[in-house]
């Protein structure tokens, strides 16, 4: 992509407060931050509602309101029974969990990938550029394949340690370099292909045919392992994080001109792209080890907003957040429903709309 950074970004209106003011560095807005976000809003609750209904059980309204209303203990009355046992179970231990990760995983690699491209001052740059996905991916293969039958570590265990070592060895590869934009770029690309090596070794060597297959879907997104408790640590990481990143917004506006200017205007850049790259981390980390890699929101989404909203990072990163868990929250509706009771990894889904959008972004950009 020529002049992928410092020309991507046209004349906008941003905060009072943010360095792109009357710069040609960021897009302007086509449509008030107010108006997107009811926007986004309406149509996040329209996927939500929709996604109790899809998947391999069928729900009727009457089983989803009457399942809700006898667990808040509302309108219950003997006329009308509570639905079965089974069907409560399937809205409130599969679908809600479900639909609650699916929005604050979308939310997170959305809120990743918008950070990344500001302080990589890269267009390609999305959460698993630094090769933390990946060393999640090894840590759950070994997890599953190699330790005993009785070692209580799981899936998310592993997945979390693998993401953990993954990011030390990037952080440790980057020492002293003062974590250079090009060099933070080419070492997570190199760590993620260490990685990478070490799960298809492993998968070759020890993997039999039925766990290959379990772990090769977990790999390309597997929102179906969504439960409470799993839920709720990525909740927690993915509010405190996005909301640490939103507050360095002023710092990333500034990164956009470049790391000499921003250091002019007073911008500790080194520090900033450091905090950034701990907290994009981090996660990563917690999605990645609850529900596999799923790939393109990251990308797609900051440029998408970016050309409804501007580039100034305090609009831009809450409503990426918000339009990632619309994305996500969709497609992995699509994926448990298009070729029922069989369901697809959502990473596959996210690939396929990913890439027609991508491509469509691009297009009108280079009208722009």
């Amino acid at each position: 992509m020529a002049s992928s950074t410092d020309t991507r970004r046209e004349p906008g209106k941003g905060a009072k407060a943010s360095p792109l003011e009357g710069t040609k560095l960021a897009p302007a807005r086509r449509v008030p931050t107010w108006v997107a976000w009811v926007v986004g809003l309406i149509l996040l609750a329209l996927v939500c509602y929709m996604a109790l209904f899809m998947g391999a059980a069928t729900l009727t309204r009457d089983e989803v309101w009457g399942s809700i209303t006898h667990k808040l203990g509302i309108f219950v009355s003997d006329d009308r029974p509570a639905p079965s046992l089974i069907r409560q179970s399937i809205l409130f231990d599969l679908r809600i969990p479900r639909i609650v990760m699916g929005i604050f995983v979308g939310a997170g690699l959305a809120v990743a990938g918008a950070s990344l491209q500001a302080i990589t001052r890269n267009d390609l740059a999305e959460p698993y550029l630094l090769g933390v996905s990946y060393g999640a991916s090894t840590g759950a293969v070994v997890a599953l394949l190699l330790m005993p039958v009785s070692f209580a570590l799981g899936l998310t265990g592993g997945a979390a340690i693998g993401a953990l070592l993954s990011f030390g060895l990037l952080m440790l590869l980057l020492r002293g370099t003062g974590f250079v934009s090009t060099r933070v770029v080419l070492t997570g690309v190199l760590v993620g292909q260490f990685f990478s090596a070490i799960t298809s070794l492993i998968l070759v060597a020890r993997g039999d045919a039925e766990s290959v297959r379990g772990i090769t879907f977990w790999l390309l997104g597997a929102m179906g392992a969504s439960r409470a408790n799993t839920m709720w640590i990525v909740l927690i990481t993915v509010v405190i994080t996005s909301l640490l990143i939103w507050m360095m917004s002023r710092y990333l506006d500034a990164m956009s001109f470049g790391d000499e200017t921003a250091k002019s205007m007073g911008v500790p850049v080194v520090g900033v792209r450091a905090a950034v790259l701990i907290l994009v981390a981090l996660m990563t980390a917690a999605t990645v080890s609850a529900v596999g890699a799923i790939g393109f929101i990251g990308l797609l989404v900051p440029h998408a907003v970016r050309m409804i909203v501007g580039s100034a990072h305090a609009r831009l990163i809450p409503l990426s957040a918000l339009v990632g868990a619309i994305l996500l929250v969709f497609t992995d509706a699509l994926a448990r429903s298009v070729f029922q009771p069989q369901e697809v990894p959502v990473g596959v889904f996210t690939a396929l709309l990913g890439v027609p959008l991508f491509f469509f972004i691009l297009n009108r950009g280079q009208r722009v």
